[in-house]
């Protein structure tokens, strides 16, 4: 009996102990990575700071930027030592639709964050707070705060400040999101210094599966590279060359497309399709008459003045006051305006629709569409034309599709690069002077 609670006691002591030194045989706490303490949203960034800075130094310098010695390489470098950022590892961002955005920074060496903190009080109104147990440090009027731990840094502006500090406090190793796992697994755009990423719902709406961004710069120019996936195979590829009007010096806006779209057509549930229909629902548009006329060849260019003859009747009273009417003919100027489309038999189907949707209404001896100047219009078997010159404005074949749209004063270029069956690349180009004289900043 004795030897039977001798042994009971025994197995006990083997559990109890088991229990109190496991923690010695089993897996340390592991920090997480801080990849996975980032935080959800519609776009997703990653930033190498120090090689962005190096990249856009020509440009700053050639622009004579005033504040261009604050961006060098150089000092963003000395900047993080001083204050125990790890900037040479890259500088993780989301933002979401509503304006809310965030940052995390590495850091490697927590003491140095707080004396850059108070530095920053003396440029702005920063009031301390707690937020869930943690040091806050909020600019209140523009709904901004900085927090730290250990290993992390995160600037956050928004209105769920107490949910985005528990995702980033709390994370555990290895249980980084599944939007930010799939972006940091692309293949595209993986050697590049600024990359944007976006799974938004408004874009997988329209059949698109993901988008990335990426940027190239130089002296005058600042180039966004574009990269679409699509979810489903496109129903439209590229054409190789169709009729187009030329740019020209006073262009503002031009757009050229030149697309097969005999697969759109066929396909009313492609979501492209539908996106289509919902946007010239909006006016009322016959976009589905147009798709069926449509051989996807458009082009459209607006800008400048172009000199008109316009046949004026005046009523005239002779010495008897009889009223009669003089023709005379002058010049006149009116806003440039041309368009074209390639069409199939469905063209007079086409126009007919126009016409009783209010979209173009008859003006003297021309025509408007919408609010355009008076144009007259044009039409051949595999073509309509709008244009508001005298003479129809000469054409080139080109296999082009993009063009330039003038945003306020801006002209913004843009092109589809290629397509392929899922993925579409493309470039918009926007000049870099007009982007400083428009910056608040500089």
């Amino acid at each position: 009996m004795v030897r039977k609670g001798f042994f009971i006691v025994f197995l006990i002591s083997l559990l109890v102990g088991f229990f109190y030194f496991k923690p010695l045989f089993g897996d340390h706490y592991r920090e997480p990575n801080i990849t996975d303490r980032l935080p959800n949203g519609d776009f997703l960034g990653r930033a190498y700071l120090l090689d962005v800075a190096r990249e856009s130094s020509a440009m700053l310098f050639y622009n004579k930027v005033p504040l261009r010695d604050f961006f060098s390489h150089e000092f963003l470098l000395a900047q993080g030592k001083s204050y125990g950022l790890d900037i040479q590892k890259p500088v993780y961002f989301f933002a979401n639709e509503s304006g809310e955005w965030g940052a995390l920074v590495e850091v490697n060496d927590s003491s140095k964050v707080y004396p850059g903190i108070l530095r920053l009080k003396n440029k702005i109104n920063l009031e301390d707070t707690v937020v869930g147990g943690q040091k806050v440090y909020a600019m209140k009027s523009g709904r901004t705060y900085i927090t730290y731990g250990k290993k992390w840094l995160f600037v956050y502006k928004g209105n769920q400040l107490p949910k985005m500090m528990y995702h980033v406090i709390y994370s555990k190793r290895g249980y980084i999101t599944k939007p930010w796992r799939k972006f940091l697994a692309q293949k595209q755009f993986r050697e590049e210094k600024l990359v944007i990423y976006s799974n938004w719902s408004k874009i997988r709406d329209r059949g698109v599966e993901m988008a990335l961004f990426a940027h190239d710069i130089d002296s005058v120019s600042f180039s966004l590279k574009t990269y679409i996936r699509n979810a489903k195979p496109f129903k439209v590829k590229k054409k190789a060359a169709g009729l187009s009007f030329s740019d020209g010096d006073v262009t503002d806006k031009l757009l050229n497309i030149h697309l097969d779209v005999a697969g759109l057509r066929k396909n009313k549930k492609d979501p492209l399709y539908q996106w289509m229909v919902s946007l010239g629902r909006k006016i009322s548009f016959p976009t589905e008459a147009f798709l069926d006329a449509w051989e996807g060849d458009l082009s459209f260019r607006q800008g400048g003045l172009i000199p008109v003859r316009e046949t004026v009747v005046q009523s005239v009273l002779d010495d008897d006051f009889n009223v009669s009417e003089v023709r005379t003919v002058r010049q006149a100027q009116v806003p440039g305006f041309a368009l074209l489309i390639s069409t199939n038999m469905q063209q007079k189907e086409l126009v007919s629709r126009l016409f009783a949707k209010g979209i173009l209404r008859k003006d003297g001896n021309k025509y408007r569409a919408l609010v355009s100047p008076p144009l007259r219009i044009r039409t051949t078997p595999t073509h309509l034309y709008l244009y508001s010159s005298d003479e129809l404005p000469a054409t080139e074949t080109s296999g082009f599709n993009g063009g330039v749209w003038n945003h306020e004063g801006t002209k913004i270029g843009f092109s589809l690069d290629s397509l392929n069956s899922r993925e579409a690349f493309g470039t918009i180009h926007i000049p870099v002077q007009r982007m400083i004289r428009r910056s608040r900043f500089f």
